[in-house]
């Protein structure tokens, strides 16, 4: 199951990254294909997925990375681009994509052996003068032609897909586009956000026909109308959260100093989970068999029983700097972060903390 969210290394890199690159970088890095190096499995990860029985990892300068054999060997794949990569799904072994920095937006139609560029940011910001423009709101066309004078400065951080044919991307102040065809054309969904501080939108998920938007400062957004309007939830905590995870049964929100919060009714209340970590949670999923695994940015690993919201320590510690984890088709673990990719088997029994 694919990884759900960034962590906090992950997520200073992006937008360290994105102010150091400047906008007069940004047409190179925009054209420039990723270099193939023999290291690149020790680069850094932003995060993995699953597309069908094969993994794929983004990360670093366009690095796009392969496993067959659920994570022991992997190869670079050729990427038009070298910018970092924050975020990837597919929707089935075929069908994925990949965003990052500068706006960037990759599509594959083959399991990710070849990547070809939508979108990048030149073209978002266009979007959103163009729908500013239509709205005919003076503040709106404003915030768009200043984002346009910017350039292309601003990263997608998460995106969902519910089927081959309609997304969302999701970034840096408020900055989301909206497909419905796979892609091909998109369309700024800025003003379909309850989102008036224009905070960062670092995670989308759907649950039960409803999407979720997850951001800074505790936001919490949820559209039960197919997207067209996203509404403020009351959220039960005030720092980031940089994670949703969608489960059968309910919806995780994550971040900052080990929060997790728990709702089964759609995001109408939340229950914390008791997770014991101070660092900041990286990634969380729901493993096979129906548990809950999160993941520390220090690299700790806790479990949660299916419908409990206490957590136990499980006796296996990744590398620090984690920014992703996801769950091989054997039922291992593949984890991404500041130190490249590892593959670790999952203990059946954790020790209770």
């Amino acid at each position: 199951m694919k990884v759900l969210a960034k962590g906090l290394s992950g997520l200073a890199l992006v937008l360290a990254g994105v102010f150091a690159l400047g906008v007069q970088a940004a047409p190179a890095v925009l054209e420039r294909p990723a270099l193939l190096s023999a290291k690149a499995e020790r680069s850094v990860i932003l995060d993995l997925a699953r597309a069908g029985q094969r993994l794929v990892a983004v990360g670093e300068r366009g690095i796009i990375l392969l496993s067959d054999d659920n994570g022991a060997s992997w190869r670079q794949v050729e990427v038009p681009v070298s910018v970092n990569l924050t975020a990837v799904q597919f929707v089935d072994a075929q069908q994925g994509w990949a965003v990052g920095h500068l706006g960037v937006v990759l599509h594959s139609s083959d399991g990710g052996e070849t990547w070809s560029k939508q979108l990048d940011g030149i073209q978002a910001a266009n979007l959103v003068l163009q729908a500013a423009q239509a709205s005919g709101d003076s503040a709106q066309i404003q915030q768009a032609e200043a984002m346009v004078a910017d350039g292309p400065d601003k990263p997608f951080l998460d995106l969902y897909f519910q089927d081959a044919r309609v997304g969302y991307l999701v970034g840096a102040y408020n900055l989301i586009l909206r497909t419905e065809d796979g892609g091909q054309t998109w369309q700024s969904w800025m003003e379909h956000l309850d989102n008036p501080q224009a905070l960062n939108l670092y995670a989308i998920r759907a649950w039960r026909g409803d999407l979720y938007i997850a951001g800074e400062r505790g936001l919490l957004l949820r559209s039960s109308d197919g997207g067209e309007h996203f509404a403020a939830l009351t959220s039960p905590y005030e720092g980031s959260f940089f994670g949703l995870l969608a489960t059968h049964d309910g919806l995780l929100a994550f971040g900052l100093r080990g929060n997790a919060w728990w709702s089964s009714d759609g995001g109408e209340s939340w229950q914390g989970l008791e997770t014991g970590v101070e660092s900041a949670l990286a990634a969380a999923l729901e493993l096979a068999d129906g548990r809950l695994l999160l993941a520390g940015q220090g690299g700790e690993l806790l479990i949660a029983q299916p419908g409990s919201l206490s957590t136990q320590s499980v006796p296996l510690r990744l590398a620090p700097g984690l920014s992703s984890v996801v769950q091989a088709a054997d039922g291992s673990l593949a984890s991404g972060g500041l130190s490249g990719i590892a593959a670790r088997q999952i203990p059946e029994q954790s020790a209770q903390r």
